[in-house]
């Protein structure tokens, strides 16, 4: 399937996001940027099939999302279910993690993101 990539708007929104990351964001990023997690390369606020993730490396077609309070209720959940479907439709793998996870726990978090990448 051809696909022309992402609309200027969708490239505008991404850039957006990328000079305004989170606290979690920030301490992620930091973890993962230049190939400091078993050598995987990861893109920071990467758009795929109409929506940008947080986090993905394309080698093992893996997103990470970090949830915020935005995603908690039921029409949240909801949305980030049909998201994943969406995403996993496309062959991309997701995990979610929250804000909280990655600023108190963040060394079991790379332990689960390598986990999931080499089992």
């Amino acid at each position: 399937m051809f696909h022309a990539g992402p609309s200027k708007s969708i490239r505008s929104v991404v850039r957006a996001y990328r000079r305004n990351p989170t606290e979690a964001e920030r301490i992620l990023w930091a973890a993962l940027r230049g190939r400091k997690l078993r050598d995987l390369r990861f893109r920071r606020q990467h758009p795929i099939a109409g929506y940008i993730v947080d986090f993905y490396c394309a080698e093992a077609k893996l997103a990470i999302e970090i949830d915020g309070s935005v995603h908690e209720g039921t029409a949240a959940r909801a949305r980030d279910a049909a998201r994943t479907a969406t995403l996993e439709a496309y062959g991309v793998r997701v995990i979610r993690f929250t804000n909280d996870d990655v600023v108190r726990q963040l060394p079991l978090l790379l332990d689960a993101i390598a986990r999931q990448v080499f089992g």
